[in-house]
């Protein structure tokens, strides 16, 4: 299994859903070894045997490699590749000059190299490195079936598939549409292409993931198949769930990346009318994107500033007392492959609203859905929440039971059908 980053090292939801997915694994009696860029000693190995591709050297007079990087073309890519810039990093980045580009280049096929394991400066030399890497450990270790999560590793996965002859898994957790409208990055959307096309099976993290790679990147249907994800149960600190407001008011939270994807304008929008009905209500826009400024600007527009907070990037217990301290959570995104944060805050007893256009409502039964462009809908969905006591005790105590329901050993047994699909038509 070829991934960018493991528990307790990562930056989103990816890594959460890997850790949760090899623990599944384990118990439907998979052997995983885990290839991450960079390891860092600390990473939970129970159920799994990490691989550090920082530590794997190349033999580069290989016979074997030297045909192989043949066949790889080394893209040297500016920073508007990096996922998460703000304006200050992009133009540093912007300066960096043509020697060192030249210098970077020339480490991909050294015989050792140190991954940052980031979405930085240096991602698609890491990327170009990692599938050197790959090749490497194919010819290492015995296996029945190579797994690729998402556009960073399908080189990885492409080029151990090439050296070992087993069959690849291709698993899509967002596309390069979710992540920006049409307005894609023709790099990434080939290199995912490319990966779905090279794969013998590609697992989606919901059918409108699963339509979106049918249609738009021309993915035999009959090989790509839907594994909703899962939620892994933790037990929550006391002192977390037991946290007290320091204001009286009701508390409706967004939390999120602020950005295109995630539909934070429409979350001001609606509170702006609940504000205009009902002043005993405080918003709270919980993260950090390239919207940030501009939701900013929209809200003191608005007028609302003096009942709307904006805290910045939260994780770990910073996230779960969030929730603690939350009446209503939001989810408004304009398109969300799949989308765990409202898992977490059922889980944490917090009524949730999706939207529509999200992978989580095709599985969830207690939770308010509305189209996110549907700014009165959402609007009267946080309203009744806030003022209909039996309407929000019946979705806690219900999502409470389903989100729990929610395993990825359920997840873990159609993923291992996938794993006996892909060897059987090999």
């Amino acid at each position: 299994m070829f991934g960018w980053e493991f528990p307790p090292h990562i930056t989103g939801g990816l890594g959460t859903a890997c850790y949760g997915m090899t623990k599944g694994l384990l118990k439907q009696g998979a052997e995983v070894f885990f290839v991450v860029p960079k390891a860092y000693g600390d990473e939970d190995q129970r159920a799994v045997r990490l691989v550090n591709a920082s530590d794997v050297p190349i033999n580069i007079e290989d016979k074997e490699f030297l045909e192989f990087t043949k066949n790889l073309t080394y893209v040297e890519v500016g920073s508007n590749l990096v996922p998460y810039l703000d304006p200050e990093e992009f133009e540093k980045l912007a300066t960096e000059t043509k020697t060192e580009r030249q210098l970077r280049q020339k480490s991909v096929f050294a015989r050792k190299y140190e991954f940052a394991g980031a979405y930085g400066k240096n991602l698609m030399e890491e990327i170009s490195r990692y599938a050197l890497v790959a090749a490497e450990v194919a010819k290492q270790y015995e296996f029945d079936v190579i797994h690729a999560h998402d556009w960073l590793t399908y080189y990885a996965g492409i080029a151990a598939k090439k050296i070992s002859g087993k069959p690849l898994v291709a698993h899509i957790h967002a596309t390069e549409f979710d992540r920006t409208g049409d307005n894609v990055n023709t790099i990434i959307y080939d290199i995912e292409r490319t990966g779905l096309a090279a794969a013998d099976r590609v697992i989606a993290v919901s059918n409108l993931t699963r339509n979106v790679v049918i249609e738009r990147y021309g993915i035999n249907p009959d090989k790509v198949f839907t594994v909703h994800n899962a939620i892994e149960p933790v037990e929550k600190p006391e002192s977390v769930m037991n946290a007290k407001k320091a204001v009286k008011e009701k508390v409706v939270t967004f939390l999120g990346r602020i950005t295109f994807q995630k539909g934070p304008e429409y979350f001001i929008e609606a509170a702006h009318q609940i504000l205009q009905r009902d002043r005993n209500v405080r918003f709270v826009m919980a993260g950090s994107g390239d919207m940030l400024n501009k939701m900013i600007r929209r809200v003191a527009q608005l007028k609302i500033a003096d009942r709307f907070h904006f805290t910045g990037f939260l994780k770990g217990e910073a996230v779960d007392r969030m929730f603690a301290l939350s009446d209503v959570f939001v989810m408004p995104s304009v398109s969300e492959p799949f989308g765990l944060v409202p898992l977490e805050a059922m889980r944490t007893n917090v009524p949730v609203i999706v939207s529509k256009q999200s992978g989580v409502a095709e599985i969830l039964k207690h939770a308010i859905k509305i189209d996110f462009w549907d700014v009165h809908g959402m609007a009267d969905a946080i309203w009744g929440l806030l003022h209909y006591d039996g309407l929000t005790e019946t979705f806690v105590k219900y999502g409470k039971d389903e989100v729990d329901s929610l395993k990825w050993e359920h997840a873990a047994v159609k993923i291992m059908e996938v794993y006996r699909d892909a060897v059987n038509h090999r």
